[in-house]
């Protein structure tokens, strides 16, 4: 359950919509998610969010595919089951295949297990990884 009410295209204020119309521009679609729409509330948050957004996740070195495939596996670390289902329906969108998905989880889940691993044995970075 939500702990903020998702508005409504009738509910946004003329700021949110302004937003929202760009988010739908943007995007190419009349689809608007139930995070954009609980922003709305705070269309300071979400013009912010939606700014930075679009600049990390838009064009630069790292592929799209790429993008959405590191932040599912952010999205799983900390447990956000929201983003992990729709950076995974996005991935997909962006050409994953049921193999890579299959890939992404094992190396996701190698990571928890060995991070938790070492984080039990507090072993110490060796001097040659250290930046």
């Amino acid at each position: 359950m939500t702990t903020q009410p998702l508005l409504s295209d009738d509910a946004l204020s003329d700021e949110a919509r302004a937003i929202i119309d760009d988010i739908r521009a943007t995007r190419g679609s009349d689809f608007i998610n139930n995070f954009w729409r609980a922003l709305a509330h705070d269309p300071a948050l979400l013009q912010a969010t939606w700014d930075r957004l679009k600049q990390v996740m838009g064009p630069g070195e790292i592929d799209p595919l790429t993008k959405e495939m590191v932040y599912i596996a952010v999205s799983v670390t900390n447990a956000c089951s929201y983003c992990t289902h729709s950076h995974t329906a996005a991935a997909r969108a962006k050409g994953m295949t049921e193999a890579q998905y299959a890939e992404l989880l094992a190396v996701i889940g190698m990571a928890h297990q060995t991070n938790g691993l070492v984080t039990a044995m507090q072993v110490p970075v060796d001097p040659e990884f250290q930046a």
